[in-house]
């Protein structure tokens, strides 16, 4: 518990929300790289993890979508909405990439990734603001 609340007190020394060109520059790139992971041949693609497939979509989309939050002033519906249509967008270019194939699971995973990265930003935004 003490350690939380340490933790806590140095986010907000920090002013985390006070760096959007940061966060921008660290979306754009987790955007580049996962959007590259993605639609590399899977023998070629560095795993995370030995996690499985959907896990990795999870991690993945709960970081863009805090970092997504944290870049831009989007409203919850309007970020969960972009977020949910570029994974659509990967799953669309993995069906016409060779080695690759698009499952709906993969959306799936990738909606439950941002419902709880959306949420982690508003707990952090309510702690750290």
């Amino acid at each position: 518990m003490i350690v939380i609340h340490l933790w806590s007190l140095l986010l907000k020394k920090l002013h985390l929300f006070k760096y959007q060109r940061f966060f921008r520059l660290l979306f754009w790139l987790a955007i580049v790289v996962s959007y590259t992971a993605a639609i590399l041949p899977q023998d070629i693609t560095l795993q995370i993890a030995t996690w499985s497939d959907k896990a990795q979509h999870v991690l993945a989309f709960v970081v863009l979508g805090m970092l997504l939050r944290f870049a831009y002033p989007l409203g919850y519906w309007y970020a969960l909405l972009c977020l949910i249509g570029y994974g659509a967008f990967i799953e669309v270019s993995q069906y016409f990439t060779p080695d690759r194939m698009a499952e709906y699971k993969d959306i799936v995973a990738d909606t439950i990734g941002t419902f709880i990265g959306l949420k982690l930003y508003k707990y952090f935004y309510k702690v750290f603001k």
